[in-house]
């Protein structure tokens, strides 16, 4: 306990860093500045730079020209899909959709058309609000609402953004089998078409 209760520090115990003193003219304060900027440091630094200007290998991406790619999972603008065989529109209006979209920015109306059938007269996706959370793709039973890779949506107007019509798959687009089956979650498993087999009843 005598070491602790000693308080008495000498110099010897202490290690002295050799610190200079401020300087207090400006003289003084220019030079320190000259010698703290060309230090090694520094051309270190430029000879980085110097070296990797000379290769000429740029990394910039060209946008709007040249785009990154993304991946297919990727939750972008929504797309409306249509059915390969009858270029009709996937959507059946169920309205699960709506109901599941957490920030509320999916609305739907629909009716009846002349066959009995439930029709979509109006689907519009606000897209400010919209967190691409892609729920809506994944409660979709027909696959027919799914993120896209269209994610440029600036616009001056807030209605521009997305209506129907803008996310439904043209027609001379899916005629030319451009349209492109989402990969994510719920898609058609690769070569289904194959496995595809007459169903024995008549009906």
């Amino acid at each position: 306990m005598e070491a602790f209760n000693n308080r008495n520090v000498t110099e010897s115990d202490y290690y002295l860093v050799d610190i200079e003193d401020y300087p207090t003219d400006g003289w003084g304060k220019f030079k320190r500045v000259m010698k703290r900027t060309f230090r090694g440091e520094l051309f270190v630094g430029l000879w980085v730079v110097f070296r990797e200007m000379v290769k000429f290998d740029i990394h910039t991406v060209q946008y709007p020209a040249e785009k990154m790619p993304i991946g297919p999972r990727y939750r972008a603008v929504h797309e409306m899909k249509r059915l390969w065989e009858s270029d009709a529109e996937r959507c059946i209006g169920c309205g699960l959709c709506e109901k599941i979209c957490i920030s509320n920015c999916i609305r739907m109306d629909t009716k009846i058309d002349e066959n009995s059938r439930k029709e979509v007269t109006e689907y519009t996706i606000n897209l400010g609000r919209c967190i691409f959370c892609g729920y809506c793709a994944e409660v979709c039973p027909e696959l027919a609402i799914t993120h896209g890779g269209d994610y440029e949506q600036a616009s001056e107007q807030r209605e521009h953004f997305v209506d129907y019509e803008y996310m439904l798959t043209p027609i001379d687009t899916m005629k030319a089998k451009a349209q492109r089956e989402f990969e994510g979650f719920g898609a058609v498993t690769p070569h289904e078409d194959e496995r595809v087999k007459k169903t024995p009843l008549a009906y």
